[in-house]
Parts: C-alpha cells; structure tokens; sequence
C-alpha cells in the first residue's frame, strides 16, 4: 500500500461518491415534474412529500462529495472551487432553496402560498443539474487555469492557481459538450424521478402519467448523452506520460482507456445496460415498480466508471487548455501520503455508515404514500 495506491484508493471513493449523488439526483427531478404528473394540489402534495423523505441524503452526499474532494485532492478542490466559483456558488444558492421551500411549504404562516415554494424547487431542480453536469463537463473538456506551486512563497498573493478568464467557469456555459452533458444529467434525474414515484407512491394516475413520462424523458436523455459519449470517445484526451508526468493530447484517450482497463470498460456495460432495463420496466410494464433500482444500480455504476476513466490509466481528471502542463491528476494534486493513509483508515466506516442508509431508507418506504395519508394533519411537507 505505496503512495499511488492510496491516490488511486481515494479517486475511488470520490468517484464512488459523485456516482451516488447522480443517482440521488432523483430527487431534482422529481421536483421538476411536480406539475407534469401532478395535476391537483393533493397530488402535488404527495409528490412533495415522496421527495421530502430523500432530499436530505441528497444534500448529504453533495456536501461529503465536496469535503472528500477537499481532503484527498486539496489543488483540484482549490482550482476549481477558489476559481470555478461562479457554477459552484449558483449550485450552492439552488440547494438552499431547496432546504428552504422544503421547510417553508405548509408552514404555518407561510403567506407565499405553495407555488413560490414548487417554483423554488423546480429552480433547484432544472438549475442545480444543469450546472453541476456542466462543472463536471470541464472534466473531460478542461478549463482555463494555471498552476504554480512557487506562487505560494508570494507574501502578497501566495495563491497557488489562477483563473484565465474574467467568467470564473461561467465561460464552461459555452461548450456545447459541457451543455450535453448538463442536459444528460438533467433528463436522467427526471427519469429516476418518475421512476422513484412508480415505486413509492400508491396511485393509480401518478403511476400512470409517471410510465409516460419515463419514456419521454428517457428519449430526451439519449438524444443528449449519446452525442456527449460519442463526442468525448473519439475526441482529444488527455493524456500523462507516467515517467515524466508531461500531459498531452491523445486521439481517442477515454475510449482506449476502456479498452486497457477492461473491468472498467466492462463495469460500464453493465451499467448501461441495467439503467435501460430500468427505463423499460418503469416505461412498459404495467405492473413492475423495481425499474428504479435497476435503473439506479446501472446509473451508480455508469458514472463510477466514467469517473475512473479520466482518472485512472494515466490521465488528467481536470486538464487545463490554458497550459497543459498545469492539469491535474491523482499524483500530483493529492494529499500527503500521511493524510491519505490516516483518512483511509476512517475511510473503514462508510460500510456501516451506508448499511444505516439502507435501514432507514426500507422503514421510511415500508408503507407507500397515498391520498389518506395526505389527509392526515400530520403532513410534513
């Protein structure tokens, strides 16, 4: 267990951790269908309150994703977040009105009304995505930054990366490949989300709007993530010599890099495939509400695997066209060997933290919602 063992372990986890939040993403989808497949207040209420028992966890694993980002690859958590800060500060700003309108919506006292609530959460929804799959986009399509190590003995500006462009990742908003990604993740989310609501809530009209909407999103997800993967198998990638650590351009890096890491490549299949079995479940059966988990175990692991793809096998995982030589990979951007091994250790207890998950996700869906229950005075959200 050397130093490149440890990077490789914590790319990981990172990846292992971006790859739930883009399942648990089905809960920003979900809110942008609140008036899609909800059509009367009641059943809106039940949409919201399907949502409301999961979009904490959400919110849970994007802040985990941050801080393990943040511990284990300190300089690409500076780069991006110190000069990216734009998309990142505007996800940030959707996320709070997500916690807010879940709050606020049937709070006594609220003198807004649900729809600015709804409203707030179809924001979060549609504009959280979005830029979340751009931010990620500048990982296969990189970003206008340098790094300098030495600029750190600067007493006036000891800053160890700077942004090229007054736009601080705002500018990634004119990539058409960042755009398809951004869409893919969106239309996804809104896949899972009518697909979570087929699994977990008891009526018969919600199920059946959410089978409809299943294959119409899921043919808007396609027609975006098709193009992205096609685009970025067969496009320059970058590449690192092992030796030296000098980047270049390579044709085709990500695609070869299946080939060479063939239980990554294969991983990827697989994941492809359990997420379009989901889609026909949840789109063509009439009486199966599994396609969610099958859907969701083929999303975790197409992401993972992406992920792994431009940071294993000699790659950048975020590559600077500004200057080459300042893009980041898992060595030279990583903690300390120390650090690594001690979080590693603690790293031990994410199996029982997840076993928790799982256990507090089955009680709280034991019993599907349904309209009596909206009834209640009992209502949460």
């Amino acid at each position: 267990m050397d130093y490149a063992f440890f990077q490789a372990y914590w790319w990981f986890l990172v990846s292992l951790l971006g790859a739930l939040l883009v399942f648990l993403f089905f809960v920003q989808g979900g809110q942008t269908l609140l008036y899609t497949i909800g059509k009367t207040e009641q059943e809106r209420t039940m949409l919201v309150n399907s949502l409301g028992r999961k979009w904490d966890i959400t919110f849970t694993t994007l802040v985990t994703f941050g801080g393990a980002a943040f511990a284990s690859f300190p300089l690409f958590y500076a780069t991006s977040f110190g000069g990216a800060y734009w998309p990142w500060m505007l996800l940030l700003v959707c996320f709070v009105l997500q916690a807010v309108s879940y709050e606020w919506r049937t709070k006594a006292g609220n003198i807004f009304g649900h729809k600015m609530f709804e409203t707030f959460l179809f924001i979060n929804g549609f504009g959280g995505l979005i830029l979340f799959g751009i931010a990620v986009g500048t990982f296969f399509t990189g970003s206008d930054f340098t790094v300098n190590k030495g600029d750190l003995t600067q007493l006036a500006m000891p800053v160890i990366s700077t942004w090229h462009t007054p736009w601080h990742g705002l500018e990634a908003v004119l990539n058409v490949r960042n755009l398809l990604l951004g869409f893919s993740i969106f239309f996804l989310a809104r896949v899972l989300g009518s697909l979570y609501f087929i699994n977990n809530i008891a009526d018969d009209m919600i199920v059946k709007r959410s089978r409809k909407q299943v294959l119409r999103d899921a043919i808007a997800f396609l027609v975006m993530f098709l193009p992205f993967l096609v685009w970025t198998f067969f496009s320059q990638g970058f590449a690192v010599q092992p030796d030296s650590g000098v980047v270049f351009l390579e044709k085709g890096k990500y695609f070869f890099n299946f080939i060479q890491m063939p239980l990554v490549g294969l991983l990827f299949l697989v994941g492809v495939v359990s997420l379009l079995y989901g889609i026909f479940l949840g789109a063509f059966s009439k009486s199966s509400t599994k396609g969610i988990w099958f859907a969701g175990i083929g999303s975790v692991l197409a992401v993972l695997t992406l992920l792994l793809n431009i940071g294993y096998n000699n790659t950048s995982f975020y590559p600077s066209i500004y200057d080459l030589q300042s893009s980041l990979t898992i060595f030279n951007s990583s903690s300390s060997f120390f650090t690594l091994k001690v979080m590693s250790v603690v790293s031990l207890l994410i199996p029982f933290v997840l076993a928790y998950i799982v256990y507090v996700w089955r009680v709280m869906d034991k019993k599907q919602i349904d309209k009596a229950e909206m009834d209640e005075d009992n209502v949460k959200y």
